[in-house]
């Protein structure tokens, strides 16, 4: 069936999990499962296209190609034939961080499938996020575990990759893994933040923070309005005037 004209808003037609809908043409792929009386208890996310919860295969009318997508992005087309996975069931080790150390050795005990990548980058081409996931499974089987993360620093963790793996690997669950060993063992510790901490333990934030609970509305209001606030145009080594609270 053709589009269709209805109160001036023009419908086309789409499937959803294999039903036939229309709904106003424009709308992404959650919005027109509303809009299709679909309500989202969960797999929602952040609508903004960084949670990774409204991972979406879909195919388009007479295109043999399946394609993916996350439904808070992805905008619907006419004939569209779609299905949610919002979650996939790949392999997650168990382990506790507290055991591991920076070795890429603890990546590929508890990953051992990692070896079996067999390059055909098709998670790369699955990635909603242009990761070029393939690359970052070869860094890790070279123990080059800060760039691997670097190279994944958009990942959501939606899982279409490990969906379409020939090897079967959990590519976003490995990954995740890399991020959470860099964070705690190589990544260089701030300075700053181990200052503030002391600060923070040592009491030095108390009575200020006595003196901002006890002012009025309208007292706060004006401290608010009347801050130091950082310049566009500085760079890194801006620091206030006012430093009593660094």
């Amino acid at each position: 069936m053709s589009a269709t004209e209805i109160t001036g808003v023009k419908l086309i037609p789409v499937y959803i999990m294999g039903k036939r809908y229309e709904v106003p043409e424009g709308l992404t792929i959650m919005k027109a499962m509303e809009y299709s009386g679909y309500i989202f208890i969960r797999g929602c996310g952040c609508r903004g296209g960084i949670c990774g919860a409204c991972g979406t295969v879909y195919r388009k009318s007479k295109d043999y190609k399946i394609y993916t997508g996350l439904a808070c992005q992805t905008v619907i087309e006419p004939e569209m034939y779609l299905a949610q996975i919002p979650f996939y069931p790949a392999n997650r080790a168990d382990y506790n961080l507290d055991d591991l150390t920076s070795a890429p050795e603890g990546i590929y005990k508890l990953y051992p499938e990692l070896f079996r990548c067999v390059a055909c980058n098709a998670c790369t081409k699955v990635c909603p996020m242009k990761i070029e996931v393939m690359d970052v499974m070869a860094l890790l089987k070279q123990g080059n575990i800060a760039k691997a993360v670097e190279l994944s620093f958009d990942c959501i963790q939606c899982g279409l990759c490990a969906s379409r793996c020939f090897g079967e690997l959990p590519q976003y669950h490995i990954t995740q893994l890399a991020r959470r060993l860099y964070g705690a063992r190589i990544a260089p510790r701030s300075r700053h933040l181990a200052e503030v901490d002391e600060s923070i333990k040592s009491g030095r934030y108390e009575e200020p923070l006595r003196k901002l609970a006890g002012m009025a509305e309208n007292e706060l209001r004006k401290l608010y309005h009347e801050r130091e606030i950082e310049p566009w145009e500085e760079g890194d080594d801006w620091r206030p005037e006012e430093t009593g609270y660094l």
